[in-house]
């Protein structure tokens, strides 16, 4: 396979802090008063400096679309931006074969009091294509950008929207052997996003090579023949889209659920002396609290839909009758979702003493997608609460249906047409994650 983009040994490094100098009087002072006190300690060499990406080795063929992954921070736009040129690596080097086009930062460098027929024109030169190819191209560009009726209006007046529409129709137009792309799918409304879409589609048919960051991971998946995961700097796994995305989704899960799980230890530590947090007489004590997934296994992320069992043990410290156990949950924002306990069911427990466990199994959660806490309870007939654990137990509900609200009840869209007869519709890829 032909090469288009050969990197080696990529690194890019960053200073933390920079030094401005001694502005005015007062700032020396300051600066000397620092020092007496311990402040303005030298900093090691090391502690100077981060590094962006470190000791990246890549190649992309020619034909080739390569989709970048990550966490905000990871190094992903760093890379495009050293690919582009547009900065230049601390050690490594970087080697594009053919004419390159860099969709990042779109409409960067536009004058905002010239209109956008001059913008087109001023980009498009610095892009690479002479006035001829640019007069050629120039109702193509106006046309994909939708601005038919404001080319000749001062840049300044423009929309966000339309500011960057404008952008990335000139740079998509100077028709490049290698095409960088970042974030194509937060530009433009929905219908200018499938006409990018759309445009990616003919340069990979027509043999261009893509590197394309997203954090659209069902684009990445669906258009990419391979993908790079980027990880704090450094390439945490390369190769099949789904391989790749999957062990990614993997590692952000269980990070999240180390997050969640950290959160309620430390919401459980802080009740104990929190009277906003926990309250009651304690003869019936709740003790050990638990949110089970499906598999068994003590959980605080869930899909929704899934199943979430909420298990609570607990000691009666004298002979109890009627105790009432409750369980609520409420959105981080406060409002409460879903409250239940056994006396509203008309569920007796006669009496209690000494220790037991209770459990509750949700066969669905059907929740929109949110982070939410679990309270317990266990009190009276009247309320008089015996032992009431408040905003003590996290966790989070995931979807890939943005949706919106509280409570997601399971259900079908149905169509029904002359031509086609009854048709459930399926669900199509999202264009936003």
């Amino acid at each position: 396979m032909a090469i288009a983009v050969s990197i080696v040994g990529l690194s890019k490094r960053f200073r933390k802090h920079r030094d401005r100098g001694i502005l005015t009087l007062k700032s020396g002072f300051l600066r000397l008063l620092g020092s007496a006190m311990g402040r303005g300690k030298e900093r090691a060499p090391g502690d100077q400096y981060f590094y962006a990406l470190q000791e990246i080795n890549l190649v992309v063929g020619h034909g080739e679309t390569v989709g970048i992954i990550g966490r905000n921070g990871s190094g992903k736009s760093t890379l495009l931006k050293l690919l582009s040129g547009i900065m230049k690596p601390t050690t490594g080097q970087v080697t594009v074969k053919g004419k390159l086009s860099a969709l990042i930062e779109l409409g960067a460098g536009f004058h905002p009091e010239i209109s956008g027929r001059e913008n087109i024109f001023i980009n498009g030169i610095i892009l690479g294509l002479s006035r001829d190819a640019l007069r050629l191209k120039f109702d193509e560009i106006v046309s994909f950008a939708g601005l038919e009726d404001f080319i000749d209006a001062p840049v300044r007046t423009y929309s966000s929207g339309m500011y960057v529409r404008l952008g990335f129709s000139i740079a998509i137009h100077v028709d490049p052997d290698v095409l960088l792309i970042d974030e194509i799918l937060s530009v433009g409304d929905e219908k200018f996003a499938h006409k990018c879409i759309d445009k990616m589609a003919e340069f990979k048919k027509t043999g261009k090579s893509i590197v394309l960051v997203s954090h659209n991971l069902g684009q990445i998946e669906k258009f990419c023949d391979r993908v790079i995961w980027i990880e704090k700097g450094r390439i945490a796994a390369e190769g099949a889209p789904r391989r790749v995305i999957d062990a990614y989704l993997q590692y952000i899960a269980k990070e999240e659920e180390e997050l969640y799980a950290a959160l309620t230890e430390k919401d459980a530590i802080e009740e104990i002396s929190d009277d906003a947090k926990r309250w009651g007489s304690r003869q019936v004590e709740i003790g050990n609290v638990q949110m089970v997934g499906g598999d068994g296994r003590e959980r605080h992320i869930f899909q929704t839909g899934e199943p979430m069992t909420v298990g609570m043990s607990f000691r009666a410290k004298e002979w109890i009758e009627e105790p009432v156990f409750g369980i609520a949950i409420y959105r981080s924002d406060g409002v409460l979702c879903y409250g239940t306990n056994t006396h509203l069911e008309r569920l007796e427990i006669k009496a209690l003493e000494g220790e037991g466990r209770l459990s509750v199994p949700l066969e669905r959660l059907d929740l929109v997608e949110g982070s939410y806490y679990l309270d317990v309870a266990v009190h009276k007939e009247d309320g008089t609460p015996y032992d009431y654990h408040h905003r003590s137990y996290r966790f989070a509900v995931r979807s890939t249906i943005k949706d919106i609200g509280i409570y997601r009840p399971v259900h079908q869209w149905v169509l029904e047409t002359e031509q086609e007869g009854k048709t459930i519709l399926e669900p199509r890829e999202a264009h936003g994650e």
